[in-house]
């Protein structure tokens, strides 16, 4: 098992800047509208001679009211009736790209993201799992990973056991922060007691795991008040949590325009903020898994980290690599073959392309071998904060060192500031180094160059 992370504030402040978090690789800065459905065919194609199993994301965008620190695709509105025109193009979506694999192909993760999923009626979900059922291989033993995201305060006891007869075993709860002043200043009026009363219901209901979404950075947050609401967290032991860095960045997010930047922490503060949560964490058995994610010690995870078949994708952290990802819905990053897709961000041109009898792509990219080999090299690095260069090398074909023999003199600042080891081609991410994983996979990105900083969040 790694060690936790050794947290310097200095390092810290010196190697916080812009970059990407690499749920893929390459990132979606470089997705371009040259790629379409004749591309996107063909992915599929290659993805059906290699076989194996599929993953399934849908995105549900539709919220009752705004956050004003979201920064996800979503339609505010509280005209529930909107639900159904949304679904049955879903609907539509869901038979096009269901003709394009095998049907025997069973559906090892499911997962239903937003918005709010709860948005929808019971009916509306029963509905879409069952047309699900209808197109796709899914699994009915219980043994596959279906996850939802949900927002307690769309959700009930009664809400959850209709989820979990539909077979999700999974569960993310959106919190941020229990304090009252921080809630009321990002618009999310939400008690303690309608969130754990979601999460009772789920141990109650058998659901193999339950993970906290909370947000640091926020306004009128402190140490002690953000300590306040991780003791109630802990309380509650989660199985999983996810603790995010709140990027203030109000000229692409317009709810973030609601926020004021002097009711914000200060960096300092939010640093402070930062290590009192990773120490409070792990003082509490919680493993830090990477970045912002926690996790118990017998967690998937943390297990999957521990024997070396961690990865990421754009949930973030995930556990079956083997998996090729066909993601519905407007705005949702699919991974399918040798590509990454993106559908249309807007209902209204989804609903159209669809009423055509065309898959919603509106950009994509194909990756070549040089992006495989350095994908291979970060998902390493972030995932297990170590890489074996010349197994690399075997597998891909190359010599290592004379393959990256810049990024290897890249990694001499980090080398210098204790961040991590290099012996021959073995690189180790030393505990002080592990916060700073974004920064040190960056050297690998070939693509930084072209594609700037401007579009990241800070690393830390």
């Amino acid at each position: 098992m790694q060690a936790n992370p050794i947290f310097n504030a200095d390092l810290i402040r010196r190697y916080d800047k812009a970059g990407p978090r690499y749920t893929s690789y390459p990132t979606a800065v470089q997705f371009h509208g040259g790629f379409d459905e004749a591309q996107y065919r063909q992915q599929a194609a290659i993805s059906n001679a290699r076989g194996g199993p599929l993953s399934l994301y849908f995105h549900i965008p539709f919220c009752d009211t705004v956050c004003f620190y979201c920064a996800c695709n979503k339609v505010v509105t509280k005209v529930r009736a909107k639900a159904q025109p949304y679904l049955d193009d879903v609907y539509r979506e869901m038979a096009l790209q269901s003709a394009l694999f095998d049907r025997d192909r069973p559906v090892e993760q499911l997962h239903w993201g937003g918005g709010t999923p709860t948005f929808l009626s019971i009916e509306q979900m029963r509905e879409l799992m069952g047309r699900t059922g209808e197109h796709f291989l899914l699994k009915t033993d219980d043994t596959g990973e279906y996850s939802i995201e949900i927002d307690p305060r769309e959700a009930n006891a009664g809400t959850v056991a209709v989820l979990r007869e539909l077979g999700f075993n999974r569960m993310s709860l959106g919190v941020q922060d229990f304090d009252p002043k921080v809630q009321k200043a990002v618009n999310r009026i939400q008690s303690e007691a309608e969130t754990l009363a979601v999460l009772k219901a789920a141990r109650d209901e058998g659901f193999h795991g339950v993970s906290i979404d909370l947000i640091y950075g926020l306004p009128f947050q402190t140490v002690d008040s953000f300590l306040r609401t991780l003791d109630r967290v802990i309380e509650a032991s989660p199985d999983r949590l996810s603790v995010f860095n709140y990027a203030h960045l109000p000229t692409r997010f317009m709810p973030q325009r609601r926020i004021k930047q002097e009711e914000l922490p200060t960096p300092a503060d939010k640093l402070s903020i930062l290590e009192s949560t990773i120490h409070h964490l792990t003082s509490a058995g919680y493993v830090l898994i990477g970045m912002d994610h926690f996790a118990k010690p017998d967690d998937p995870l943390a297990r999957a980290q521990r024997e070396g078949s961690l990865y990421r994708n754009f949930q973030g952290y995930a556990t079956h690599a083997e998996c090729d990802l066909v993601a519905m819905g407007v705005s949702s990053i699919g991974q399918v073959g040798d590509a990454f897709s993106q559908n249309v961000k807007d209902l209204e041109t989804y609903h159209a392309m669809l009423t055509e009898g065309r898959l919603p792509i509106e950009r994509g990219f194909v990756v070549n071998d040089d992006d495989k080999l350095r994908r291979a090299v970060i998902t390493d690095l972030i995932c297990h904060f170590e890489l074996d260069g010349d197994a690399v090398g075997r597998r891909f074909g190359i010599d290592f060192g004379d393959y990256f023999a810049n990024e290897l003199q890249d990694l001499e600042p980090f080398i210098e500031d204790g961040l991590l080891t290099l012996e021959g081609n073995r690189i180790r991410i030393l505990p002080v180094g592990r916060l700073m994983i974004r920064n040190i996979c960056m050297t690998f990105d070939r693509y930084l160059d072209t594609s700037g900083e401007r579009r990241f969040s800070r690393t830390l």
